[in-house]
């Protein structure tokens, strides 16, 4: 019996039309507000990109979202300013020191895919020293440390099984395993103390950095220790998958499939995840990203399993995507930002339901994938 096929499977094609087309029009507008200015869009306040610095970790995804569109819709001017874009990060490259373990999401999907697409050498060299840069946070006791600071040498996150591909990557690229062994540790890692035996996951776990042994699991983004942050779940979720697409580890896939169970459960009275999925009623807080993030994660998860089980992860990105676009997406141009009800954490009362450019980029990587586009910006030389 065959995998199953999530571009076959998906029927509905004039959704995907209308979709594709309200996101080139929308998408365009947003070229239009970032080319008047001279920082990398985020969020956007008042109808316009805000200010970032340029080491922000979002950074890599606005020119990701430009390569989605540019394999949407085929217009040079999306890989116009994917480049423009590209060449702007060059400043964080430089500035080497003020980057955290987020470098994954700052380089491969877009240097990455620039190399898959036209083996630029420019692109190439930019994501191998994203990848050394990665590699050297590395603690031999068994984790990636997440980010800079004295006291934070123990402290791991969830977010990195995101980052991992960009290890997968240099491995197979350079053909040292080095990358590969450590992105491999620390998914290990991960399953063993940031899952929990019902699929929900912690946010931050901190290690003695001399020992390797657990000290705390605080609350991070999420309401509160021994909560659930729907963004951290979304991550482990995808994450998960990603590693065993690279590794073909079985318990990466069975991880993976626990985590999604957990997510889909919390989730089936309105298809939209809530900022964390144990805080309070109220506020009744959501977070496109934790839903467009899992919806992609559960189309890779279905597209590695066989066609009876694939079918129900598949049919649950479906529900989360249209759920999530019928009620938070704003398709007008009074503002370059497509979804409106991302959340940063639950305790910081200026993050909540605002705009976040990687809201949007897992919104158009999930409806490329339901275009029948294989081209993984995860796994770029697939």
């Amino acid at each position: 019996m065959p995998n199953f096929d999530i571009a076959a499977a998906f029927t509905d094609k004039a959704w995907l039309t209308d979709m594709s087309a309200r996101l080139d029009k929308k998408m365009r507008y947003g070229v239009e507000k970032a080319r008047q200015v001279d920082y990398m869009p985020y969020s956007t306040e008042n109808g316009q990109w805000k200010k970032t610095d340029i080491g922000w970790w979002t950074n890599g995804f606005w020119p990701a979202n430009m390569w989605q569109m540019y394999r949407m819709a085929g217009d040079e001017l999306y890989r116009e300013e994917a480049l423009r874009a590209e060449t702007m990060l060059d400043e964080a490259l430089r500035d080497f020191k003020n980057l955290s373990h987020d470098v994954g999401f700052m380089w491969l999907i877009h240097s990455g895919v620039r190399y898959a697409l036209e083996k630029n050498q420019d692109s190439f060299d930019r994501v191998l020293y994203a990848a050394d840069m990665l590699a050297a946070r590395f603690n031999p006791n068994g984790f990636i440390r997440a980010w800079n600071g004295q006291g934070r040498e123990g402290w791991a996150i969830v977010d990195c099984m995101m980052n991992l591909p960009l290890l997968y990557w240099a491995a197979e690229v350079t053909g040292d395993p080095r990358y590969r062994l450590i992105a491999v540790r620390h998914a290990d890692t991960t399953m063993a103390y940031f899952v929990r035996p019902d699929g929900s996951c912690n946010h931050i776990v901190i290690f003695d950095p001399e020992t390797g042994a657990f000290l705390d699991n605080p609350g991070g983004q999420g309401y509160e220790s021994g909560s659930s942050w729907s963004r951290g779940q979304s991550w482990a979720l995808y994450g998960f998958v990603l590693s065993y697409l690279h590794t073909g580890k079985r318990e990466y896939l069975d991880t993976a499939k626990r985590i999604a169970n957990y997510f889909i459960s919390q989730i089936t009275d309105d298809w939209m995840p809530r900022c964390d999925f144990r805080q309070p009623a109220e506020p009744a807080l959501k977070d496109n990203v934790a839903g467009n993030v899992a919806a992609c994660g559960l189309l890779e998860l279905a597209r590695a399993l066989r066609s009876l089980e694939g079918r129900f992860y598949f049919d649950a990105a479906v529900r989360i995507l249209k759920a999530q676009e019928q009620d938070a997406a704003n398709w007008e141009l009074n503002d370059p930002a497509v979804f409106t009800k991302c959340t940063s954490a639950w305790h910081d009362l200026p993050g909540r339901h605002i705009t976040m450019t990687y809201g949007d980029y897992y919104f158009i990587e999930a409806v490329n994938k339901l275009r029948g586009d294989e081209l993984l910006f995860w796994y770029p030389n697939r």
